[in-house]
């Protein structure tokens, strides 16, 4: 495993900089849950089912030496679709690909952890909390 360790300071301008990148264009950003494989380099979505959007609040998040703290995500109330959710795709006010994260369980690893992986179609997607931490924070 590498090992990073970065002034505060450069953690703090890494974070500033993401959070300005979701919060672009005219809109608030959304949070994107898909089924299957996560593409290659926020790559084009194929064979992945899309389970849901939730939507930030804009401003999207704040940061604190490096790590980003979401404001209050708007939950999906019916989800588009059912399945394993396995990855979220964070789209700026533009709908713009910025950031890919993995789902897992509360038990997992993943960068994003949810009570329940598996999404009813109609059921409600929810997060209650999304953090971000820079490198060598």
């Amino acid at each position: 495993m590498p090992i990073v360790k970065l002034a505060a300071s450069v953690r703090a301008a890494m974070a500033e900089a993401m959070i300005a990148e979701f919060d672009a264009g005219a809109g608030p950003a959304t949070a994107q849950f898909y089924t299957g494989v996560m593409p290659d380099s926020l790559g084009a979505v194929t064979t992945q089912t899309l389970l849901g959007t939730l939507t930030c609040s804009d401003p999207c998040a704040t940061q604190t030496t490096g790590v980003i703290a979401f404001s209050a995500i708007t939950q999906d109330s019916a989800a588009d679709a059912g399945g394993e959710a396995s990855w979220v795709r964070i789209l700026d006010g533009n709908g713009a690909a910025k950031a890919d994260l993995d789902v897992t369980n509360n038990a997992g690893t993943g960068a994003v952890k949810l009570n329940t992986t598996t999404v009813v179609a109609g059921g409600p997607i929810q997060l209650t909390s999304l953090a971000i931490t820079m490198p060598g924070a």
